[in-house]
């Protein structure tokens, strides 16, 4: 694991990169925004920074509307309405803000549910006044974490403090307006906290990007058809980096031999950005375990015998996940960009299993260069194969443009993520107690 410091080191000026780059991309001209574009405003990541141009304001339940001096009025200051408690079906705004500027840190926290609950809480984001949002996933896989899991870790971007504090550094301008709405789509009553802090900037001349975020699910994946992780928006863009969660389905065999490709700008059969395997991109080697990086990590694997265990490449998991940032390596696309990953596993038969091995072939397509035999050191065959496995990704992509993106399904969402047996701990409070208590304090909170 990383040190704190140097975590908090390291991270800051990873963050910085990303400011950087993303104004060199916006200074660039391109064919649909030709001639210069405006000098990138002030780093307000340079800590002696003193700029008072930035109106910086905050929201939550204590000043839902951001406004100068209108914090804290419930209960005479007091902490009168820390949290609100959403009723099954109910929406909330968390920002609806008028005026140029950025949001610069999303922190929210939602209790302990059941994956099939916390899964079914939807993050919506629209800019400049459009109908259609460009911004639509489960709240929890926005803040890097699939399957509707809570889990610890830290990166650059996205961290979840003690894994119960959701933390979003990634910053999202807007050029006129941004609204902001959370959607318990779940049968229970959901207690949320959150505060956004965000900075108003008018007279700061710089080109806002938008940044978008998408899901997608494929439950289970089409044999040698290659999941998608991001597709159809139109640059000028940067694609910063996925979040993507796996239910492997083909058990006994490592699932991860997959490359990752990354087509842009008149890429069509071939790719210009090819990996070499799942946990390659990821940044490790040899199987993926859990562990937390600046850039990448996998925070998701169930079941393992701790938490800090390495994975074990010769079965699986039944739940994985994985985030990547593309910070100081940018992706960035002029027209427009795809990107896959492809559900191929490996797999080694030792000698004396002939019988087995000929019936595993007989309805496993090889990929790549099919099976080999007679390695030696007692093992009978290898191959690569195409496989069938659960994949979903949320993909953030900033473009110059806002545009609309597709709502995701909430019943194709939660379905198969139910807990497992290894995941089950005694409660002394049920879940129906849980939700019949929200129900009480929300009538008390609301007088």
């Amino acid at each position: 694991m990383v040190k704190r410091r140097e975590f908090l080191l390291n991270s800051a000026g990873a963050t910085a990169a990303l400011y950087a780059v993303g104004a060199a991309a916006s200074s660039k001209p391109t064919a649909k925004s030709p001639g210069p574009v405006a000098a990138p405003g002030p780093d307000v990541l340079d800590p002696s920074l003193i700029d008072e141009r930035f109106d910086c304001r905050s929201v939550s339940f204590e000043n839902p509307t951001g406004a100068r001096g209108g914090g804290g009025k419930s209960s005479r200051g007091r902490k009168g309405r820390p949290f609100h408690i959403l009723d099954p079906g109910e929406k909330v705004v968390l920002a609806d803000i008028a005026g140029r500027g950025t949001l610069r840190h999303f922190w929210m926290t939602l209790g302990s549910w059941p994956p099939e609950v916390m899964r079914a809480l939807r993050l919506e984001a629209f800019y400049d006044g459009l109908s259609e949002p460009s911004i639509s996933v489960p709240v929890l896989d926005f803040f890097g974490l699939p399957h509707g899991r809570l889990a610890e870790y830290y990166s650059a971007l996205i961290s979840a403090n003690e894994g119960r504090g959701l933390n979003c550094h990634i910053p999202m301008p807007f050029g006129h307006a941004i609204r902001v709405e959370f959607t318990n789509e779940s049968s229970r009553h959901v207690t949320l906290y959150y505060q956004i802090d965000y900075t108003l900037e008018p007279s700061i001349a710089q080109s806002p990007s938008y940044l978008h975020v998408t899901f997608r699910r494929e439950n289970p994946t089409a044999i040698g058809r290659d999941f998608v992780i991001a597709e159809g928006l139109e640059g000028p863009g940067r694609f910063l980096g996925c979040s993507v969660g796996i239910r492997v389905l083909n058990k006994g065999h490592w699932y991860g031999e997959g490359e990752v490709k990354i087509y842009r700008d008149g890429d069509h059969e071939f790719p210009t950005y090819c990996g070499t395997g799942l946990e390659d991109y990821v940044g490790s080697a040899y199987g993926l375990g859990r562990h937390h990086g600046i850039y990448s990590g996998s925070p998701i694997y169930i079941p393992a015998p701790s938490p800090n265990a390495a994975a074990d490449s010769g079965t699986g998991p039944d739940f994985a996940s994985f985030y990547r940032w593309h910070l100081p390596d940018p992706v960035m696309f002029s027209d427009e960009l795809r990107v896959t990953i492809q559900q191929i596993g490996s797999v080694f038969f030792p000698k004396g299993q002939e019988a087995a091995f000929e019936a595993f072939k007989s309805d496993h397509p090889a990929a790549g260069r099919g099976w080999v035999t007679d390695l030696g050191f007692g093992i009978l065959g290898f191959g690569l194969v195409e496989q069938s496995d659960d994949y979903c990704a949320s993909a953030f992509v900033y473009c110059r443009q806002p545009q609309p993106v597709a709502r995701f399904n909430t019943d194709v969402a939660v379905r198969d993520i139910g807990l497992l047996a290894i995941e089950v701990k005694p409660k002394l409070i049920s879940d129906d107690m849980l939700d019949q208590g929200a129900i009480k304090l929300k009538r008390y909170w609301d007088q």
